[in-house]
C-alpha cells in the first residue's frame, strides 16, 4: 500500500513539476495542462486550444474588468494577483 501511494504521489509531482507557481489555483478548473473546462460547465474556453496571445490578451482582460462572460466574476478574482510575468508564464505553459 505505501508503494501505491508513494508512486501515485511521484506521478503527480512529475505531471506538476514544468507548471509555474500560478498555475496551482488554476488547475483544479482547468486540469494538468489547460486542457479541460469541466468543473466550469463548458462557461470557458478550454486553455490549451488557445494561443499563447489568446491566453494573455483574456487574463488581462479578467484582471481589467473588460473580458469575460458567464466566468468573469470568478476569473477575475483568480488573476487580480497575477503580476505581467505570471500572465506570461501561464500563457507558455498552457498555450500553443
Amino acid at each position: 500500500m505505501k508503494k501505491l501511494v508513494l508512486a501515485t504521489v511521484a506521478l503527480t509531482a512529475f505531471a506538476f513539476a514544468d507548471a509555474p507557481a500560478s498555475y496551482t489555483a488554476c488547475k483544479a478548473c482547468h486540469g494538468v495542462k489547460g486542457e479541460t473546462n469541466v468543473t466550469t460547465q463548458n462557461k470557458s474556453h478550454i486553455p490549451a486550444e488557445l494561443t499563447k496571445d489568446e491566453i494573455v490578451k483574456s487574463l488581462n482582460g479578467y484582471k481589467d474588468g473588460s473580458y469575460g462572460g458567464a466566468m468573469k466574476a470568478l476569473m477575475k478574482g483568480q488573476v487580480a494577483r497575477l503580476t505581467d510575468a505570471d500572465i506570461q508564464a501561464l500563457a507558455d505553459y498552457m498555450g500553443k
